[in-house]
């Protein structure tokens, strides 16, 4: 049995259900569920680097990008201010989506969010790779002239 993109996501989730310390269940969201969760007033919490997201990111009226993760020459590294980035923005009561490229570092970015005590957080499942599969609106920086 070979080794699988899929397989590491499950193993993923399943690792930060188990771990996630604030005892608060990982709830994953589907694109189209997020869409609608977007159209009814939530948050987009795009946790993408700063170069992913200005190649292009979901469409949302109320959508901030605080990276995760950076990238550095020895490859990428944890946000360490991730949580009082957006603690700054966001109180623990907002209903937040958050989402990344393909799923995975949403996913710990979620369960560190539950377990600093944000109540109203959601995974988008596939990331923005599935938003833009789905033909949803996206916005890009307009080409210089």
């Amino acid at each position: 049995m070979g080794f699988s993109w899929a397989m590491f996501s499950r193993v993923s989730f399943l690792l930060l259900l188990i771990f996630c310390s604030s005892g608060a269940e990982i709830v994953t969201v589907d694109v189209h569920a997020t869409k609608n969760l977007i159209n009814s007033g939530h948050k987009y919490l795009d946790v993408r680097t700063v170069e992913e997201y200005k190649k292009g990111h979901v469409g949302a009226d109320k959508i901030l990008n605080i990276p995760y993760m950076f990238n550095t020459p020895e490859g990428r590294v944890k946000n360490p201010q991730f949580l009082s980035e957006v603690s700054s923005v966001c109180n623990k009561e907002d209903q937040l989506i958050v989402g990344c490229q393909s799923g995975v570092r949403s996913l710990s970015a979620t369960a560190d969010l539950l377990s600093a005590g944000f109540k109203h957080v959601s995974n988008m499942g596939g990331g923005y790779l599935a938003w833009v599969e789905n033909g949803f609106l996206v916005q890009k920086p307009h080409a210089e002239l």
